[in-house]
């Protein structure tokens, strides 16, 4: 029997009824064996072998394609590493709910795609890296630098600091692979130019002034004509978010206020004896000394000639200063060289410990009274030192603290009071979160209520910004569970609730249709307006004078000179249109139209076009205005190489893995 069947499976019939049951099971083997799209993948480029660049996608032969994926956990990394820039960026107004957006998550993965494109792209291009480039990189990196020299130590600490830690050997595989895929890009980057002609016109045209006269014209009468349903319902249907209501939260909350408590019953004679005991260092008076010095003052940079100079000066100066009947004041204003002491015979007052640097003060605090002492360094330099007097700290009683220990009392069984209501009324919330009453009615507070309000409101406690976030949160409004003590300033904190979430919503037609009749209105009113703008542009186009047709429309002409190009005069839009207008050819003058800030047309006419002087810009600018421009035009062509690999290759993308 076993003979018979391998006779019958031998052969070329056998073997191409073989290839034929394969070919299906292709197309249904699991692509994440053969490198395709699985469960652990967002998106996926590929590209056919380099040996047939024109293979098709739906042949067998795919398999043997080249791919980068983007995984789920690559993915999450990367947009957890924006959302955090994102928060250190924006503060307190930073709102989570709107950052978990599609399209922000579809920018984060279009990044990780392009790197991908970029790595596929240089190992097809046979891009390579070697191992002295990568030492090279990463010892330019001035993390990991001690005094602009590479440091292995700071190297391996940096390292070891990363979460989750990172091994020098992963760190410089993550440098190859970052060298390898900005290779290309940078260097079509670098390599941008900009022609002598092509950057004196752009100077030319930068540097371009215009004559104008301008004529605002007068608003055009109110539209009071009816607005048929029609019309009504076709721009209702046009312009949906004009007309929706805002998302919106209703809470309960409780709040707590140290300054809402009762006030702590007064603090007996024992507990004050006891604070006062406890903490009688502080209520001693520090030690004084009235000094006097001579500086000999020594530059940072002074050599050792120089600073052995100063120090023989300074212990001359002792010497002098430490004779009998020696005057040291009129020795410090001869020889100081402290301006702030030095008219005062050197004095510098009484002086307290943690005053003076290190040295002076262990040296001021070691001597007896009329004592000299020196030379004593300094980063200024060698200090010559008298102490004229001294007075010892003294011991301040109970009875003279009393009132100050009575205030601090009370204020820390303030404290006390509202900490231990804030951790009783949390522990009573996190044993029921899905309702405040029971833990507000256990601590004798109240539950109050506020809402709906939007994120634009500011009204009560939704006035802080961690309360409208907190409120807005997605865990909160799903959950319907009760947040986290939320500070609203010293000992002022509350908890709350979302009861009822409104997200946002069309507005239904017959709620806003005075809305929309005024919509309509307001942009037949702007068409008119236009249309009486074009008409006078058209008469201007035909030859007629400004100001015969500001005449006609009853407005005055406007006169400027030497209008530069990007200046927002009186917008930015104006000025794009000014400039935009062509220069006047034969009969036929440049003019246009613009919308000034209150919603008047205004119509213009330029009447002098002035090309820039490239002669009147210094060399230093030149130099660095050609720099702009070639890496304008550079980053411009790294762009474009980027798209143009993208189209290359086939991308793959699992929406549902975002």
């Amino acid at each position: 029997m076993l003979q018979k069947l391998r006779d019958r499976t031998s052969g070329w019939v056998a073997t191409v009824i073989i290839v034929l049951l394969m070919i299906p099971f292709l197309f249904v083997i699991d692509q994440r064996y053969l490198g395709g799209m699985g469960a652990n993948n967002v998106a996926q480029v590929k590209a056919p072998p380099t040996w047939w660049e024109g293979a098709p996608k739906w042949w067998p032969a795919s398999m043997l394609w080249e791919h980068r994926e983007v995984g789920v956990d690559e993915f999450r990394r990367r947009f957890e590493q924006e959302r955090m820039q994102a928060r250190q960026e924006q503060g307190e107004t930073f709102d989570p709910r709107e950052f978990e957006t599609i399209e922000n998550k579809r920018r984060v993965l279009d990044q990780l795609i392009d790197e991908k494109v970029l790595q596929l792209a240089a190992d097809r291009a046979g891009v390579v890296v070697s191992d002295a480039a990568i030492r090279e990189y990463i010892a330019s990196i001035p993390a990991f630098q001690v005094d602009g020299r590479f440091d292995p130590s700071r190297y391996q600490l940096a390292l070891a600091s990363q979460v989750p830690a990172q091994t020098p050997k992963q760190f410089e595989e993550l440098v190859r692979s970052s060298l390898q895929q900005s290779l290309i890009p940078v260097g079509v980057g670098t390599s941008a130019f900009v022609t002598d002609g092509e950057f004196e016109r752009l100077l030319r045209l930068s540097g371009e002034t215009r004559d104008i006269e301008v004529a605002i014209l007068p608003p055009p009468a109110e539209d009071t004509a009816e607005v048929d349903d029609a019309a009504i319902q076709a721009w209702y249907e046009a312009h949906p978010g004009d007309f929706t209501s805002p998302e919106a939260v209703t809470i309960e909350y409780v709040e707590l206020d140290a300054s809402t408590l009762p006030e702590p019953a007064p603090a007996d004679e024992a507990t004050l004896r006891k604070r006062f005991e406890d903490e009688k260092a502080r209520f001693v008076e520090p030690e004084q000394r009235l000094a006097s010095h001579i500086l000999v003052r020594v530059a940072p940079d002074a050599d050792a000639a120089a600073r052995k100079a100063a120090q023989e000066k300074a212990q001359k100066l002792v010497e002098q200063a430490s004779a009998p009947g020696a005057d040291f004041a009129a020795l410090a204003k001869a020889n100081s060289e402290d301006p702030g002491s030095r008219d005062s015979g050197g004095d510098l007052g009484w002086v307290e410990r943690g005053v003076m640097v290190a040295p002076f003060e262990e040296a001021l605090f070691a001597m007896q009274p009329g004592e000299v002492r020196g030379p004593v360094q300094t980063d200024f330099g060698y200090h010559v030192l008298q102490l004229r007097e001294l007075k010892q700290g003294a011991q301040a009683s109970f009875e003279q603290v009393r009132a100050e220990l009575e205030r601090e009392q009370a204020q820390a069984d303030r404290e006390r009071a509202f900490s231990e209501l804030a951790g009783r009324l949390t522990d009573l919330v996190y044993q029921n979160p899905s309702t405040l009453a029971p833990a507000a009615e256990a601590v004798g507070l109240p539950v109050q209520k506020l809402g709906p309000f939007t994120r634009q409101d500011v009204t009560g406690i939704a006035a802080s910004p961690e309360v409208k976030r907190v409120a807005f949160s997605e865990a909160l409004i799903e959950d319907g569970t009760a947040s986290d003590p939320i500070p609203l300033g010293p000992e002022r904190s509350v908890v709350i609730r979302v009861i009822d979430h409104q997200p946002e919503a069309a507005r239904p037609l017959a709620e806003v249709r005075e809305q929309v009749i005024a919509a309509v209105r307001a942009d037949r009113q702007r068409k008119a307006a236009e249309a009486a703008a074009d008409a006078i542009v058209e008469r201007l186009h035909a030859g007629e004078a400004m100001a015969e047709v500001a005449a006609s429309a009853g407005t005055e002409v406007m006169p400027f000179t030497n209008m530069p190009r990007g200046v927002p005069a009186p917008t930015q839009e104006a000025n794009r249109r000014i400039f935009a207008a062509a220069p006047a050819g034969e009969g036929k003058p440049a003019a246009g139209r613009f919308l000034m800030p209150d919603g008047r047309q205004a119509v213009f006419v330029v009447t002098a076009v002035k090309p820039g002087d490239p002669s009147q810009i210094p060399e230093e600018q030149r130099v660095q205005l050609r720099r702009q421009l070639e890496q304008i035009d550079g980053n411009a062509a790294a762009e474009a190489y980027v798209r143009e690999q993208r189209k290359r290759f086939d991308i793959e993308v699992e929406e549902a893995q975002l």
